[in-house]
């Protein structure tokens, strides 16, 4: 993601159009950098610089953010519209649902955006999609589409927020509904299609109703208390009806197991697959990380099986440092 964060002035939300005091609300959206160590497990992936949005929901300087952003930082850094600088610190992040938590370690001075309903937007509403840089940074915008999306890192939402237009820098970005509150946190910019054939570049996001039940123990423990899911270190995606393996992490469980970038998944466990979600349904269907997980493969024409010890994701990553 670049430096430039100018939206077009015709796309920027205006005042009068809003029942609630929008550049208030925009001020809450704050530029996030990260830096990560060079040998940190998703560096090569994920880069050692990467710099984004996080939004402040409490008055005690706590942010969110989307979690690829500040995984395995050594450091992070704060940037309030004003121009101050504050050092933070990852208090967590949750793979399930993609949800980062950083502790402002001083005064940003900005409002708190406080989280709304996510599940009173739907398709057709207006909705502010907002990057730090105040009016600027943001765009107007609508809900395109309220669906599941499965990512190709083993990630799965039942029912995301997806908007248009699309913003240029949406990592972390806030999804500000129709009373003025925090419903969504961007992730994503992707190709759309609603089922005209005419694809669309849309930004998808991560509804904040999914946070509320998990934000105490994050904010005790870093990450919620739910057995993690067995992960195979591998990113999949549905190729003319085929489940495809584009990817294959060197250190994964996949990698230790033979499997290569593309291989053909047939089925998990005899449970035929051809598509992102239901391989990774029937992947998490297994039980908890460390469980074995018995693929069919096909690699060039040649069908065979093979058991891959599954892993916790987590265990993969640098710990958080401690402040």
């Amino acid at each position: 993601m670049g430096e430039d964060r100018i939206v077009p002035a015709a796309l920027q939300p205006q005042p009068g159009d809003y029942d609630y005091d929008l550049d208030r609300a925009l001020s809450a959206v704050v530029t996030l950098r990260a830096r990560i160590p060079e040998d940190a497990f998703t560096a090569e992936t994920l880069g050692t610089e990467r710099i984004g949005n996080a939004v402040q929901f409490r008055e005690d300087g706590l942010l969110l953010t989307i979690g690829y952003l500040i995984t395995e930082a050594e450091e992070v850094w704060l940037t309030a519209g004003d121009g101050r600088v504050v050092p933070g610190h990852v208090v967590g992040f949750d793979q399930v649902t993609g949800f980062g938590l950083v502790q402002a370690l001083g005064r940003l001075g900005v409002p708190a955006l406080p989280l709304g309903n996510s599940r009173e937007v739907q398709a057709g509403d207006d909705i502010v999609f907002a990057g730090a840089g105040g009016r600027q940074g943001a765009l107007a915008g609508r809900v395109v589409a309220r669906q599941a999306f499965a990512g190709y890192w083993e990630y799965l939402l039942d029912d995301a927020i997806y908007t248009a237009p699309a913003h240029p820098l949406w990592g972390g970005g806030a999804i500000i509904g129709p009373r003025g509150e925090l419903v969504g946190i961007g992730s994503i910019q992707l190709g759309h299609d609603p089922g005209d054939g005419k694809v669309r570049v849309l930004n998808m996001s991560v509804p904040t109703d999914l946070l509320k039940p998990i934000l105490p123990e994050m904010l005790a423990q870093g990450q919620p208390s739910r057995p993690p899911r067995p992960w195979l270190g591998v990113s999949a995606a549905s190729e003319e009806g085929q489940l495809v393996l584009i990817g294959v992490s060197k250190k994964g469980p996949a990698a230790r197991a033979g499997l290569k970038r593309g291989d053909i998944v047939l089925a998990v466990d005899s449970q035929p697959v051809t598509d992102e979600a239901s391989f990774f349904r029937a992947l998490w269907s297994l039980g908890d990380a460390g469980v074995g997980v018995p693929l069919v493969l096909d690699r060039d024409g040649d069908r065979f099986e093979v058991n891959v010890t599954s892993g916790d994701r987590n265990s993969f990553l640098r710990s958080r440092r401690l402040h």
